[in-house]
Order: structure tokens, then sequence, then C-alpha cells
């Protein structure tokens, strides 16, 4: 694909909104519905990165993050 570095700094128009919408989507279900959906859009929001060594960098950066809670 491309040789883009991971985006770290917002980047998405209404990040509020999308928060909000997010949360939306995860009202009234259950732990293991919310972790499948959870899942089902990661894969799509993969897909439209469409980039190997992104999606990489963003599972490391992801890791990184959870470790330091």
């Amino acid at each position: 694909m491309t040789d883009a570095p991971m985006i770290t700094e917002p980047h998405i128009p209404d990040p509020d909104d999308f928060y909000a919408a997010l949360l939306a989507a995860h009202e009234g279900l259950s732990d293991p519905q919310s972790a499948s959906l959870n899942a089902r859009l990661v894969l799509l929001l993969a897909n439209q990165c469409r980039d190997h060594a992104v999606l990489l960098e963003c599972i490391a950066a992801a890791c990184a993050t959870g470790a330091a809670e």
C-alpha cells in the first residue's frame, strides 16, 4: 500500500459526535454483544485503512497504551 505513518493526532472532523454515536451503538448491549460489535467495527475500519503496516503499527500502539493502564 503506502508508507504513510500512523496518524495519532485527532483526524476526525467531529470526534465528540463520533464518540457519542459509538456509545449509542453499545447502549443496551451485553458485554459479549459489545465486544462483538467492537470486533466487527475494528475489522470494518481496518478494511477502510487498507495499509497493513499502519494496521500493525496501530495494534502495537493500542497494546502499549493498554499495558500502561
